[in-house]
């Protein structure tokens, strides 16, 4: 028998045969927006600013950027399979729109589905620019939003279920930039044993040196809201070889077993997803 294709309804085609603003092609021009680049604060520095210690000072204090104040969601929705192209399409169509939209204080960091992995799941990186404040304003202008409020209606038809975070980004990582492809991208999420966070970021402030030869490294966040004590650093790759000669090398780099010694007995968990971009993704 022939697998069962999603049907779209009438209000999708609308959404998909939509231009965006002013009638230009949103894609390729959400893949060329840039982001303002982010003072790149010193984790050391930080180390004497603030007196770590867990009693006294949240994570989110000791382990964040503080020139600015960007949080992060991520979001993970398991879509139907015979699904999977019509929300791809779907997506393409919608999301560029919010992220050319200045009024909305929201970017599209970067857009996936996974390969290897958890299948038919689509991840999404969210950027605020100006943390809390800047989410709410965004959640409160959506509420009014037609054609999104359209959109999620017939995007929850496709959707087996979805969850999601919000993030803060490691001071001691670059801020994700838009680059060029084609890569595949490898999220690595690590559960930690609680109260181990702030072991975790002093062990990679100094590891991270080691894996930037390649400039494989994307992002680093840590997780603030939705399940805590969560880690996800994103990596990208040309393909799988390189991500395997990229990787090996990290072991012939003096200093770099230590990280792995330090850091292997602060994990209750860890994941890996092979993913690559959509159209729309800014990481190509």
């Amino acid at each position: 028998m022939a697998p069962r294709l999603c049907s779209i309804s009438a209000a999708a085609r609308r959404l998909l045969g939509r231009p965006g603003p002013g009638g230009r092609d949103v894609a390729p021009v959400a893949a060329a927006r840039f982001y303002s680049k982010d003072n790149e604060g010193s984790w050391f520095r930080s180390l004497f600013v603030h007196k770590v210690d867990p009693r006294k000072d949240a994570h989110s204090t000791l382990l964040s950027k503080k020139e600015t104040s960007n949080l992060y969601k991520i979001q993970f929705h398991n879509v139907k399979p015979e699904c999977l192209d019509a929300y791809n399409s779907l997506t393409e169509a919608v999301l560029p729109k919010l992220h050319l939209d200045e009024d909305y204080p929201c970017s599209l960091v970067g857009n996936w589905n996974t390969w290897y992995g958890e299948q038919d799941q689509a991840v999404h990186l969210w950027r605020f620019s100006g943390g809390y404040p800047a989410l709410m304003d965004c959640m409160n202008k959506l509420k009014n939003n037609k054609e999104y409020l359209e959109f999620r209606k017939e995007r929850s038809q496709m959707l087996l279920s979805r969850r999601n975070q919000l993030l803060l980004e490691f001071s001691f990582w670059n801020e994700p930039q838009p680059r060029a492809g084609p890569n595949i991208y490898e999220l690595r999420t690590y559960k930690l044993k609680p109260g181990t966070m702030i072991e975790w970021g002093n062990n990679w402030a100094r590891a991270i040196k080691y894996r930037q030869e390649n400039q494989e490294a994307v992002g680093g966040f840590f997780s603030q809201i939705g399940e805590l004590y969560v880690v996800h650093h994103l990596w990208a790759y040309k393909d799988l070889q390189s991500r395997e000669e990229t990787r090996n090398a990290a072991w012939r780099k003096r200093g770099w077993d230590e990280n792995v010694y330090y850091t292997v007995p602060l994990v209750r968990h860890m994941e890996s997803r092979i993913m690559i971009p959509l159209k729309i993704s800014p990481l190509q």
